[in-house]
């Protein structure tokens, strides 16, 4: 099915108003929470599953095993003078 809709002013900042049939089809709800695929086209909006709330790995099992030669804290860039903030 195509649909077409226009992104309007919506406060500060763009909305993409869902209504209709555009809210009935994939029976969206206020507080849906869904994903946003951005490509360089554009994007698509799909409800988000259940599946896909949590990570598959936690940041234990990510950092297991990290040494300090495993960091690549050499790979760090020095930032410049004009990037430090004065508080």
């Amino acid at each position: 099915m195509l649909l077409e809709a226009k992104i309007q002013k919506w406060g500060n900042g763009l909305g993409l108003r869902v209504s209709g049939v555009l809210r009935d089809m994939p029976q969206f709800t206020i507080d849906t929470p869904v994903e946003i695929n951005v490509t360089p086209i554009g994007f698509t909006v799909v409800k988000k599953t259940q599946s896909s709330k949590a990570l598959p790995f936690s940041e234990t099992d990510l950092l297991q095993g990290m040494t300090a030669d495993m960091a690549h804290a050499e790979c760090l860039v020095t930032p410049l003078a004009s990037e430090w903030v004065n508080v």
